[in-house]
């Protein structure tokens, strides 16, 4: 089994940012890794993601302004969100695919307010 743990998110104003982290309890050496967000009443959806081979993906609505990154030493997958609106308030979710196996993170709140 694979544990993921997302940290750090919290309250930022518009136009700050935040660098979210998932720390997974195994290796994330060559595995695809996402980060999917979710508000309440909406479907989850894919904010960014990197295959193994490390091609990156980002939503149109994030695009230019977020970047995925792995740290295959400390083990964790980060978004890093610049320029954030209240649009990107949601509780986001870190997911990888170890072993042909999807887990997913037990998600972090965004808030992006005044």
């Amino acid at each position: 089994q694979v544990q993921l743990a997302e940290s750090g998110g919290g309250l930022v104003q518009p136009g700050g940012s935040l660098r979210l982290s998932c720390a997974a309890s195994r290796s994330i050496f060559n595995i695809y890794i996402a980060w999917y967000r979710q508000v309440p009443e909406k479907q989850r959806e894919l904010v960014a993601s990197m295959t193994s081979g490390g091609i990156t993906w980002y939503a149109d609505s994030v695009e230019g302004r977020s970047t995925i990154s792995r740290d295959s030493g400390k083990n964790t997958a980060d978004l890093q969100m610049n320029n954030l609106n209240p649009e990107d308030t949601a509780v986001y979710y870190c997911y990888v695919i170890s072993g042909g196996r999807p887990y997913w993170g037990q998600g972090t709140q965004v808030t992006v307010s005044t």
